[in-house]
């Protein structure tokens, strides 16, 4: 097996790993959270599965982008960026939206509307991130 197959075969391991993990969290566990748990524990275990998500998903994008830099440059590249994103959004983003929940239950209406808009932007962020894991699993796949 040559070395470049290898590494499409790793990044094409690691992005699969990336879009499963995106896929079960999104259409299994946050759904079952919601729909199990009362809101205040839902909201408490969301608050702590998310920072873990963050990180998984960041290290699987990484591994795919760096497998992927001699089988698919423009690809690793996207996938950096997919992981860089993963770093923000536990970084920056998780942390303004959970004190902008908390001013809203606290009665800060103001504060609701600004973690709507925020949590919109995650939402987004996130499918935009599975969109283009997505593809380039595609690609990989073709390539391995």
């Amino acid at each position: 097996m040559s070395a470049i197959l290898s590494f499409a075969t790793l990044a094409a391991f690691a992005a699969a790993l990336l879009v499963g993990g995106m896929l079960f969290f999104a259409a299994v566990t946050a759904p079952m959270v919601f729909t199990t748990l009362d809101t205040a524990s839902a909201g408490h275990f969301i608050r702590r599965i998310f920072p873990v998500y963050y990180l998984v998903m960041f290290a699987f994008a990484a591994v795919a982008a760096l497998a992927a830099i001699p089988v698919l440059p423009v690809d690793a590249g996207v996938l950096a960026l997919v992981a860089i994103a993963f770093l923000v959004a536990r970084q920056g983003l998780m942390p303004r939206i959970n004190a902008l929940r908390d001013r809203e239950v606290a009665g800060d209406e103001a504060a609701g509307t600004r973690f709507q808009r925020l949590h919109r932007v995650s939402v987004w962020l996130n499918a935009a991130q599975f969109l283009a894991a997505a593809v380039i699993l595609v690609r990989l796949i073709a390539v391995a």
